[in-house]
């Protein structure tokens, strides 16, 4: 109960430690069982009449020792037996794709009982993750966050003074790696700028056969600029035609060309240059072709198979998985690759 709680204000002992101290003696002597809900950190810090901010502190110390736990919207309990054992993380993605639900299954199967898990989405909204991290600063052993954000020098500032908010050991940035951002953090991430070139690469020879390959793609999308580059630059240096589409029209689809859909597979460019092609009695994977960016498991299915040119999603789930387990912070990039099926 909170009114066993109390301080005082004459010691030589900082006040964040007298709270630990009490909280672990209440803890061993019974009086706060298993289960029990403790105070939150507004009405502690009232009913002590100190700054909200000591409190955090000596709930996370007694939570890294393993004395409390925190249930996302419910508060801070007494730890159950063992609980204290788990590693506790926050995931924040940006959205939950197909692609990002590859890469969190195999994270957690890979963490297996290891630790708790606590998903949220930031949908690319700066103000957001400040809030996540606001509410959540010290009370996970780790934040794997997806740092998909407007690219504009503002924001980007903007996150990067977020994120050093978070310890270097607890911090791991996921599919894309702030490289300006300083400090022996994780990151496991894709390269937007070269990863293009590299998987289209690997259909060269094909490719090659065509007479131009066709980009469809959004402006709007973050890596449009990059990824488009990349491409370019492919083109440019194996003397193959290339040409941008922002929509699909019917006088864009042409036989014996290749359209490489940047945007995921369910974006309406897909659908519509399927059902235009379909209009002319085209037939996908032999009077034109198709390569969509990022993997999924439904490519499989999708036209009989639809190629792509994509990051190792599950892969990439594994090593942040890893790097967790065995303490290990580092930058690595996932393997690129492209999935040849029945579209190309």
């Amino acid at each position: 109960m909170p009114e066993k709680i109390k301080i005082d204000p004459d010691s030589q002992i900082p006040v964040y430690k007298q709270i630990v101290e009490q909280v672990e003696q209440l803890v061993r002597n019974g009086d706060y069982p298993e289960g029990h809900l403790l105070p939150s950190m507004n009405e502690l810090s009232a009913l002590l009449d100190i700054s909200k901010e000591t409190v955090k502190k000596a709930y996370s110390i007694l939570r890294n020792k393993g004395y409390i736990d925190a249930r996302q919207g419910k508060g801070f309990y007494v730890a159950a037996t063992g609980a204290a054992d788990k590693l506790h993380i926050l995931v924040l993605f940006d959205k939950l794709s197909n692609y990002k639900q590859v890469l969190f299954n195999s994270f957690a199967e890979e963490i297996g009982d290891a630790a708790e898990i606590t998903i949220r989405l930031h949908n690319q909204n700066v103000e957001l993750l400040e809030y996540y991290i606001d509410e959540n600063l010290d009370l996970f052993d780790y934040y794997v966050i997806t740092p998909h954000f407007p690219l504009d020098a503002a924001s980007q500032k903007r996150v990067m003074k977020i994120l050093a908010r978070i310890p270097n050991r607890k911090l791991i940035m996921v599919d894309h790696w702030m490289e300006a951002h300083p400090g022996n953090y994780g990151a496991v991430y894709q390269d937007f700028a070269n990863d293009a070139y590299e998987g289209l690469g690997y259909g060269l020879k094909k490719l090659k056969t065509y007479s131009k390959l066709n980009v469809v793609t959004l402006p709007s999308s973050l890596y449009y600029t990059s990824v488009s580059k990349a491409v370019e630059q492919f083109c440019r240096d194996n003397d193959i035609a290339v040409e941008f589409h922002t929509k699909i029209t019917p006088e864009i689809i042409r036989e014996k060309e290749v359209y490489l859909i940047l945007n995921s597979q369910y974006d309406l460019g897909l659908i519509e240059l399927v059902r235009r092609a379909r209009e002319l009695n085209y037939r996908v994977g032999r009077d034109i072709s198709i390569i969509s960016y990022n993997e999924s498991p439904i490519n499989e299915i999708i036209l009989n198979g639809l190629t792509t040119i994509s990051t190792d999603f599950r892969q990439m789930g594994v090593l942040v998985a890893r790097m967790i387990l065995d303490k290990t912070p580092a930058k690595i990039k996932c393997d690129f690759q492209m999935i040849r099926r029945n579209t190309f």
